[in-house]
């Protein structure tokens, strides 16, 4: 049994927790705050048993195997490293870390003390995923894609007022790219490997940070634009264009219908199967690499493509 510790109270632990709780082999033992109170409280309401406020006292801790970091974006490089240090498996949460050189240096580290290190990426282990992989064939030579996650963050309202939040602040590699667009980028990579050219634009909001943004990918023989957006809302799906047929995808991050129209405007819809839960295929591979079950270098290496590309957009 893999005794996780969770870091980071937001819904998305939350949501962590509860796709353990439908995984065999693993079981959520501790929560991490450095506020005690917020921890206990939030322990007892995921049914954690204990609460620590020591990071360095929870990596010597001999009774955890692995942990889930899910803090500010800006700190996961330095947790994770301290993580893996003390040969302790890693799964964090995406963006796993900011810029592709930093994930490097984590890989030679989990490499050097033989742990696992897995981003945490919902889109990569969606059954969905391979069926689109399984339809593009079908489209005939695809020429254009669009893949877009663009959704209005209830939060920037507040910023809107003058507040300080975390996920649209610059200095805690807040922003709408690192958010919702790696979904898109890590989905293209993974059905059409890296783009060899980036280019793209994006809205600054108050806060500093990228409220929304738009990355024109290009590939020999077609082009890929990736749409997301925290500011903004769209009710567009997203398409992949064969010279054939067009692909229409419901949610590039959580497919759950597709439909195939082909050029005489006949269509096809496929409704996918429900999921048990939308992290609980990730938290599968994660314990399959613990139990020795497969290599990591693969989901490494759509890490690290991504954010090649991320890395391109932001030098733009």
């Amino acid at each position: 049994m893999i005794r996780l510790a969770t870091i980071g109270t937001s819904w998305i632990t939350e949501s962590l927790v509860e796709a353990v709780g439908l995984v065999d082999g693993i079981t959520v033992t501790t929560v991490f705050s450095r506020d005690e109170a917020r921890g206990r409280a939030f322990a007892s309401g995921l049914g954690v048993p204990r609460v620590s406020c020591d990071l360095d006292e929870l990596l010597l801790d001999p009774e955890i195997d692995a942990v889930y970091v899910a803090s500010p974006n800006s700190v996961h490089a330095e947790q994770v490293m301290a993580a893996l240090g003390a040969g302790k498996h890693v799964l964090v949460e995406k963006p796993a870390v900011t810029t592709a050189e930093a994930w490097a240096r984590l890989r030679q580290e989990a490499s050097a003390h033989g742990v696992v290190l897995l981003e945490a990426m919902r889109t990569a282990y969606d059954p969905g995923l391979d069926v689109i992989r399984d339809l593009i064939p079908t489209l005939g030579t695809v020429r254009r894609v669009r893949f877009s996650y663009e959704k209005r963050s209830s939060r920037y309202d507040l910023v809107l007022a003058g507040e300080r939040v975390n996920i649209f602040d610059p200095a805690l590699a807040g922003g709408a790219l690192l958010d919702l667009g790696v979904y898109c980028i890590h989905a293209l990579v993974s059905l059409f490997g890296e783009p060899a050219a980036v280019q793209a634009a994006h809205v600054t909001i108050a806060s500093g940070a990228d409220g929304a943004g738009t990355a024109l990918c290009t590939y020999p023989g077609f082009v890929a634009e990736v749409c997301y957006s925290k500011i903004t809302t769209s009710t567009l799906p997203s398409e992949i264009q064969g010279e054939q047929a067009t692909l229409l995808i419901d949610s590039i991050a959580s497919p759950t219908s597709l439909t195939v129209q082909l050029l005489d405007g006949s269509s096809t819809t496929r409704a996918l199967p429900p999921l048990r839960h939308t992290l609980a295929d990730e938290v599968q591979r994660f314990v399959e690499l613990v139990d020795g079950d497969g290599d990591a270098a693969y989901d490494q290496e759509l890490t690290a493509a991504t954010l090649r590309v991320t890395d391109g957009i932001r030098r733009v």
